[in-house]
């Protein structure tokens, strides 16, 4: 299964990278507005608890998900294990959207560490799983992602991957760039 990796020296605090990824407002800010990215849902495990969710009455789970209120489609409220995000897109507005489902399958943060992991549930690829990685290295962060896909068969993997990682190496030298653009110290600051 081919791998793409980017690693990127951003220069601010790990709390800070972590914060801005673990919320899907990061995920929204670091989308270019040509792939016309919609939060069509996030259903979160009933267990969730962070310091955004509401815990209002009239909360209601479905199979352990909360679903129906307004807190469990806040995209400020921090991402759990467990966590699904309903997601659409379309590409430069041609064709019909592309629906995805993406899986927040483990997430951990500890001393000068942290990092989660998302997979594709549904959509157009067999197999993606996408690890954030986040290292403390003094009063910066060091940003790894690490993603393994498979495409529709083995045959088309081993033609396209090379052309598939060209793709990926734009579109997440743009995200690390906008992830140093909304987080890195600038003088004086």
């Amino acid at each position: 299964m081919p791998t793409y990796r980017r690693r990127t020296r951003i220069a601010a605090p790990l709390a800070d990278v972590w914060a801005f990824h673990s919320r899907v407002e990061g995920l929204q800010r670091l989308t270019p507005s040509w792939v016309n990215l919609q939060v069509d849902g996030i259903d979160r495990p009933a267990d969730a608890t962070s310091s955004n969710r509401s815990g209002a009455a009239g909360d209601a789970t479905v199979d352990g998900a909360t679903t129906d209120d307004a807190a469990a489609n806040d995209a400020t409220a921090e991402l759990v294990a467990g966590t699904e995000i309903r997601l659409s897109v379309r590409p430069f507005g041609i064709g019909p959207r592309q629906r995805v489902v993406s899986r927040i399958r483990d997430r951990h943060a500890g001393s000068g560490r942290a990092y989660f992991v998302d997979e594709m549930a549904t959509g157009p690829l067999p197999e993606w799983v996408h690890t954030h990685l986040f290292l403390a290295d003094g009063e910066d962060t060091i940003l790894v992602d690490d993603v393994h896909y498979r495409l529709p068969c083995r045959v088309v993997t081993d033609r396209l991957a090379p052309a598939t990682d060209v793709g990926l190496e734009l579109a997440f030298r743009d995200r690390h760039r906008r992830t140093k653009a909304a987080l890195e110290r600038r003088p004086n600051d």
